[in-house]
């Protein structure tokens, strides 16, 4: 059936949206690089513009996506400004995004290959995702 995937793996990607566009707001303040903090301001734009796509398509399901869990973003929240407090530098930011990219890419794979049904659009939106992920971690390596 591939309403029922195409729903779940809207949902996961709205998900990662927001947990991406969180993580990026709680750090983009302490960025000092101008180059860093463009490159951080252009991925949550792209992120921004992708969850209204999606937001359609969760829509045309009538269906709200998925926020996250309020203890895991509260725990992501204290592992930022904790380690922002021993060492507020670039490096430090490049890291925690780094891992929170890797992160991404790792569940949104599962997702695809769990959601195999999904509709082709669905897994092109999500691959977009990935992609975005992907590249962002690839950009920021020149800041640990």
């Amino acid at each position: 059936m591939i309403e029922p995937d195409t729903i779940k793996l809207l949902r996961e990607c709205d998900l990662g949206i927001k947990m991406g566009v969180s993580a990026i707001a709680d750090v983009e303040d302490y960025v000092k690089d101008s180059e860093f903090k463009e490159l951080l301001d252009k991925c949550k734009a792209e992120h921004e513009k992708l969850k209204n796509e999606m937001q359609e398509s969760l829509n045309k399901y009538q269906d709200n996506g998925k926020n996250p869990n309020p203890m895991v973003k509260g725990m992501s929240w204290m592992k930022t400004n904790m380690k922002l407090k021993m060492n507020e530098s670039d490096a430090t930011i490049a890291d925690l995004i780094t891992d929170g990219c890797n992160m991404g890419v790792k569940s949104l794979n599962r997702y695809l290959n769990q959601y195999k049904a999904a509709d082709e659009v669905t897994k092109d939106m999500t691959k977009r995702l990935i992609h975005l992920e992907e590249q962002l971690a690839t950009d920021i390596r020149k800041f640990l």
